[in-house]
């Protein structure tokens, strides 16, 4: 089972899931882009923006509670750089304080035990943290970066766009969002041309609409992003 809300914190959404059967069971995660804060049945740990996806082992009932930043977001809360998080999940406790870490852990424990929201309580924690409302000088890179790749601008435009060189776009990037735009871009493009999938649209279809040059195109990608095939992701 897994749901999702919008979250109180600008650009997150909170989300919780709670694993089925009754056997060990393989979860694919998509790279997408984003970070999260996650309470996983007592611990909290971070995990970083993807460049492949990262297939978790499940046990029967485990519990997950998270808050995602969208691209670009996370790092002012979380205070750290996201490239030094690309492809890792880490303790909570290795980026903030941690005697504020633990206090947080015990928070979210006790919510989750008197049945009240531990998303509520990570969105609380977050809200109070220094980097919470981004300044306007990163909102605007990181609306002109996502906002061009998802329109399949070209990398000097997006610079353009954003009031900056093309090198400094790329450093800005690594900083905020793990990658470069490019990486960004396909990040996106794929997970929006899973999401037609999944919706029922035919794959030729879905290859013309997310912007690849083919079918085939789409294949390549989904394979080398995911490491199965579109018609998996989707059954």
């Amino acid at each position: 089972m897994y749901e999702e809300r919008a979250s109180r914190v600008p650009g997150a959404v909170v989300w919780w899931s709670v694993s089925p059967g009754s056997a060990t069971a393989a979860r694919r995660v998509l790279p997408d882009g984003c970070m999260d804060v996650i309470w996983a049945d007592g611990a909290l740990l971070v995990a970083g923006p993807d460049t492949a996806a990262h297939v978790v082992a499940d046990r029967p009932g485990a519990r997950y509670v998270g808050l995602r930043f969208g691209p670009g977001t996370g790092p002012a809360v979380l205070g750290v750089p996201a490239h030094e998080l690309r492809d890792r999940r880490v303790p909570l406790a290795e980026l903030w304080p941690g005697a504020e870490a633990r206090r947080l852990a015990e928070r979210a424990g006790e919510a989750a035990e008197l049945g009240r929201s531990v998303g509520a309580v990570l969105e609380e924690a977050a809200g109070l943290r220094p980097g919470a409302a981004p300044g306007p000088v990163d909102a605007v890179v990181v609306t002109a970066v996502v906002n061009g790749v998802r329109a399949g601008l070209p990398v000097a435009r997006i610079a353009a766009d954003a009031g900056v060189g093309e090198r400094r776009l790329h450093r800005r990037c690594l900083d905020v969002f793990g990658y470069g735009p490019r990486t960004l871009g396909r990040i996106l493009r794929m997970n929006r041309a899973v999401d037609l999938a999944r919706g029922g649209a035919p794959f030729a279809t879905v290859a013309a609409v997310a912007g690849y040059a083919d079918q085939a195109h789409l294949s390549r990608e989904v394979r080398s992003l995911t490491g199965v095939t579109l018609g998996t992701l989707v059954r």
